[in-house]
């Protein structure tokens, strides 16, 4: 029996498309048009289009029309490093790293055989840590302004772990969460793992909207706020003390947990003390190490208040039981040491250079970033398409990120982000100054 008329052209425009006959970034025809070409019904030229739009392999913009995807990223999965090409310069995704560090893994490794009980780290530790990691971390957390016993840190497989146990000890399937409008990717993922409903709010050159996010808590049962005050990811903001105090009092008032995510905090320079440091009893701050010392160092951390570490950690022990202890080892040992302090002020100099190479090769375009940051957002003209131009970027050996990863409304601005951690300097400098070719280019044609 041959398909419906609808579903073989449904199959005909998904073959184009994959087979690259139609580009990422490509505009569609009208309903209209689509329905007058083929000699179909309205309805079923829409139809068409909304399972085009289920398969992943197109976008609809209000007001803009239907376009194609770029399929190296799965709809609504994020950034996949591993899509990265093995010859290509990765300004997609950060994994910064300073001269030495390996030379310093070494010394560790050697530092944790000669010490003690080395059997203890073969065996099963505590859930949430052993006593003296989580002592460790709650001195490191006392040099970011935030002065908390060990009892309240609980140790986790890094900051995305601790983003994970974190939703599964305080929310359930239907939950809504406001979020920023574009905000880290990680944290979408595990709404839609885990059936949140993520309102966005909207954003501002300082934070989020909180007129908007006063608004939604009057009108909806919001049950958390996640959000990123101290050099937003990806767009670099610092939240003032102002800001805070006023998402503090919303929080309050209106009953939501805060979810403070401090993965790039330590890049900022004095920034306004953390949210937890006001609200311990309504916050949970969630950070790690892989940013500030190692992407391979797997250890995070969350601050909860005392009610909730006990489903926190049978979060843990129903994902991972405990962090590895070797790793944990390691990073504690840093901590101690002073080793992650030099790190991270090694790498608070690194990113400052990076941005300094990035306003001198993007010179003349909308950059919106922070002087301390890894990364750094590239609006584009209301006519240009992202997707188009990570596909000549890609085509060049040069990976981006568009704005879909990071966006929780139903409108995706058209822009770039651009990680500047994951390359030596020479090399960013050429990248970024092709970027701005091709971006320059592509405004023209």
């Amino acid at each position: 029996m041959a398909a419906p008329r609808y579903k073989q052209l449904v199959d005909a425009l998904a073959a184009d498309i994959r087979s690259g006959r139609l580009a990422p970034g490509a505009r569609l025809p009208t309903h209209r048009a689509l329905a007058a070409r083929e000699g179909i019904a309205l309805v079923t030229a829409t139809r068409v289009y909304a399972e085009l739009e289920a398969m992943g392999v197109v976008s609809r913009e209000q007001g803009r029309g239907t376009f194609v995807r770029d399929l190296a990223v799965p709809a609504g999965h994020g950034i996949d490093q591993q899509a990265v090409a093995a010859d290509a310069v990765d300004l997609s995704f950060n994994y910064p790293s300073v001269p030495g560090q390996a030379d310093l893994l070494r010394q560790a490794l050697r530092e944790v055989a000669a010490s003690g009980d080395l059997d203890s780290l073969l065996r099963y530790q505590p859930h949430r840590g052993r006593p003296q990691d989580r002592a460790s971390l709650a001195r490191h957390l006392r040099r970011r302004g935030i002065t908390t016993d060990a009892e309240r840190v609980v140790v986790a497989g890094g900051a995305q772990h601790g983003l994970a146990i974190t939703v599964m000890a305080t929310l359930k399937a239907g939950d809504v969460v406001a979020v920023d409008a574009l905000t880290y990717p990680g944290f979408k993922v595990l709404a839609h793992a885990f059936q949140l409903d993520l309102e966005p709010i909207p954003v501002t050159p300082g934070g989020p909207d909180l007129d908007a996010l006063e608004k939604l808590c009057a009108v909806r049962p919001v049950r958390a706020i996640y959000t990123m005050p101290t050099l937003h990811n990806p767009l670099g903001w610092v939240m003032d003390a102002a800001d805070r105090a006023r998402l503090i009092k919303i929080a309050r008032q209106y009953g939501p947990l805060i979810i403070e995510d401090a993965s790039y905090a330590y890049l900022a320079e004095d920034p306004p003390p953390p949210l937890t440091a006001s609200a311990p009893d309504i916050t949970l701050y969630v950070s790690g190490l892989s940013k500030s010392i190692a992407t391979g160092l797997r250890v995070g951390f969350v601050v909860a208040p005392p009610p909730l570490l006990p489903s926190l950690e049978r979060a843990i022990r129903a994902t991972t039981w405990n962090t590895p202890a070797l790793t944990t080892a390691i990073a504690c040992r840093w901590l101690d040491d002073g080793t992650a302090d030099r790190l991270e002020a090694q790498k608070r100099d690194d990113a400052q250079a990076r941005q300094a190479i990035a306003a001198q090769e993007l010179a003349g375009l909308p950059l919106v970033s922070h002087p301390s940051s890894y990364f750094t957002w590239l609006p584009l003209p209301d006519d240009a398409r992202a997707d188009r131009l990570t596909a000549t970027l890609a085509r060049q050996h040069i990976s981006v990120s568009t704005a879909e990863p990071y966006t929780t409304s139903t409108h995706t601005p058209q822009a770039l982000r651009l990680a500047l951690g994951s390359t030596d300097l020479d090399r960013l400098r050429v990248t970024l100054c092709t970027v701005r070719e091709v971006v320059l280019e592509d405004a023209c044609t």
